[in-house]
């Protein structure tokens, strides 16, 4: 079901996903999906989990490599960016964000799937700190900044805003990157 209802999304958007047209292309009934989930909040919020479980074992994967610290980076800037235009994984966040404001079980799950990639970036640019190949101060602050600067990215990209593409968010993610972490001195 959390499969079919990323594809669905990819698809046709968000707005178009409800529960009616899901069973449809399920083959089930609106009532079969309300009883596993209970809600739309709670598929959307469940599909998220599904996506970001994928990318936690990759994320943790490159993390505990033998790559140096700065292509550790580079590579994590590139799995958090979305693949393109109504990236469904990204959708699906946009949508938890709208929604996590007046919902505090949404609001919760956001926050500890943010806390994720929170915690892996700065351990990242921990090592990379100790290992003397990046400067930075304040691993977990400098994390954060880098987090909000990706998002803000990966919400043009999503959105298809004029001008906002992968290459592009890649480009820039890049750039940020390298004024707040820079190089240490040799």
């Amino acid at each position: 079901m959390l499969e079919e209802a990323m594809t669905a999304i990819a698809k046709d958007g968000l707005a178009a996903l409800t529960m009616s047209a899901l069973a449809d292309r399920l083959g089930t009934s609106g009532g079969h999906i309300l009883y596993y989930f209970g809600s739309k909040d709670r598929l959307l919020l469940e599909a998220l989990r599904w996506s970001e479980a994928a990318l936690t074992e990759e994320r943790r994967a490159l993390l505990s490599g033998r790559t140096a610290p700065a292509r550790k980076l580079d590579r994590f800037l590139q799995l958090y960016l979305p693949k393109g235009p109504r990236d469904p994984r990204w959708m699906l966040w946009i949508e938890l964000w709208a929604r996590a404001g007046a919902n505090e079980p949404l609001r919760t799950a956001q926050e500890e799937l943010d806390q994720g990639w929170q915690e892996d970036l700065a351990a990242l640019l921990a090592q990379g700190a100790a290992a003397g190949v990046l400067a930075v101060d304040d691993s977990a602050g400098r994390a954060g900044e880098l987090l909000a600067l990706l998002d803000g990215l990966s919400t043009r990209v999503v959105l298809g805003q004029r001008g906002a593409d992968r290459k592009g968010a890649i480009a820039a993610a890049r750039s940020a990157a390298q004024r707040l972490v820079g190089r240490a001195a040799e």
